[in-house]
């Protein structure tokens, strides 16, 4: 065969070599779900169905000719661990749904470590954009990254060189985490300015509440995220400014992103009556379950939650409850609009899937996904005053909200 010749031939497969990418994705999962369903590892009754499975043959028998070619032609190196990784991550983006994901046994060990209330980073909470591109929600104070100048808002580019625009927070978390000691590059987006830094990645102790007292008999409780145990630390808080006086409280949510669900019942619980529906979740077959508050109230107080862009997922839950329930108003700006839950099925191998299994639905039928919390009173954070004296406009706006009631 001519060098000609090979061009061509190699250049008619260049289509079909990019398809295979999506094809050994759905062989990988199949083979995948099929050793955990024999395992019992995932939860599930219902099979794949024969056009699936027929499909998924035809794609077979595509893929050994494309592998064929690759192995003839290939000027290069295969990793069949990489291929196979980067596969099936495509297999599950190509759901395009910005939540459900795929994770390597490394990317889940991280991604659970960070969720245990310490582990080895930079200090920021990350949300996403609905590009799916990472985004500092707000660098944790005393932190490397605070102490660097990441700031609320950044978007991620690149960690370590490699370009992280567009695969979602979690992905990009497990990135920037490390080992203690060592440094990690990061290119953000700032504006219409690219920044880098050179971040030292240390044991990061993460904080979930902060409180204070203020004017006007008024308490203030930052939440800054739904982790295991910040119920009670906020209860705890709560208590505290209780005894000093408080007799009513903002609860300030933005740039929280969520986190546990049952973390954020929790604290509706707090002040709502026993036995009422406090929240709805609805399968893909229109099955409802429903959550119902399991103690008496404790605190029966007047409350404004405050909500930005990046108050997501729980923090919309929490604030649109206690909005339904509680009489709570919120102040700030619309909210995300993360509505719906995640089911994680670990697999065999110590990798993992996260898949969008159920919409959550308020007491009064607002459906949360895609839409928001509009706020009763809405009002931006004065960026230049914020930064020139930490004149916070939007807590002044809910001290002036409650001071009038």
């Amino acid at each position: 065969m001519g060098s000609r010749e090979r061009k061509e031939l190699i250049e008619n497969f260049i289509c079909f070599l990019i398809l295979a990418v999506v094809a050994t994705a759905i062989i990988t999962y199949r083979i995948a779900v099929n050793k955990c369903l024999e395992e019992g590892i995932i939860f599930g009754e219902k099979k794949i169905s024969e056009d699936a499975n027929q499909n998924i043959a035809n794609i077979g028998v595509t893929l050994s000719n494309f592998r064929r070619v690759i192995d003839s032609y290939y000027l290069g190196e295969i990793d069949e661990s990489k291929i196979t990784e980067e596969t099936i991550k495509g297999y599950i983006n190509g759901l395009g749904d910005e939540y459900s994901q795929y994770f390597t046994k490394e990317e889940w060990e991280q991604f659970e470590a960070g969720a245990l209330g310490s582990y080895v980073g930079i200090g920021i909470y990350i949300s996403e954009d609905k590009s799916g591109n990472a985004i500092i929600a707000a660098p944790i104070k005393g932190t490397p990254a605070d102490e660097a100048g990441l700031q609320s808002g950044d978007i991620f580019m690149e960690v370590n060189g490699e370009d992280v625009t567009g695969i979602g927070s979690d992905l990009v978390s497990s990135k920037v985490k490390g080992e203690a000691g060592t440094t990690v590059h990061i290119k953000l987006l700032r504006g219409s300015e690219e920044v880098e830094y050179d971040v030292e990645r240390k044991e990061i102790k993460v904080y979930h509440v902060e409180s204070e007292m203020l004017e006007g008999n008024i308490g203030y409780i930052h939440l800054y995220t739904f982790d295991e145990g910040c119920a009670n630390e906020f209860e705890t808080e709560l208590t505290k400014l209780k005894n000093q006086g408080a007799k009513k409280i903002i609860i300030d949510l933005r740039n929280n992103t969520g986190g546990l669900v049952n973390e954020a019942l929790s604290i509706i619980d707090l002040f709502v009556d026993k036995d009422q529906v406090i929240l709805a979740a609805v399968d893909k077959d229109g099955t409802r379950e429903e959550e119902k508050s399991v103690r008496n109230k404790v605190f029966d107080m007047e409350i404004v939650c405050l909500v930005n862009e990046y108050s997501a997922s729980a923090s919309e839950i929490l604030s649109g409850v206690l909005r339904d329930l509680a009489g709570a108003k919120l102040v700030g700006e619309k909210t995300y609009g993360k509505g719906v839950i995640q089911s994680v099925f670990p697999l065999q191998d110590g990798s993992a899937l996260k898949l969008t299994t159920n919409e959550y639905i308020t007491p009064s039928g607002v459906r949360l996904n895609k839409e928001g919390l509009k706020p009763d009173v809405e009002v931006e954070l004065d960026a230049e005053k914020y930064k020139a004296d930490k004149t916070d406009t939007q807590r002044d706006k809910a001290v002036e909200v409650l001071k009038g009631n």
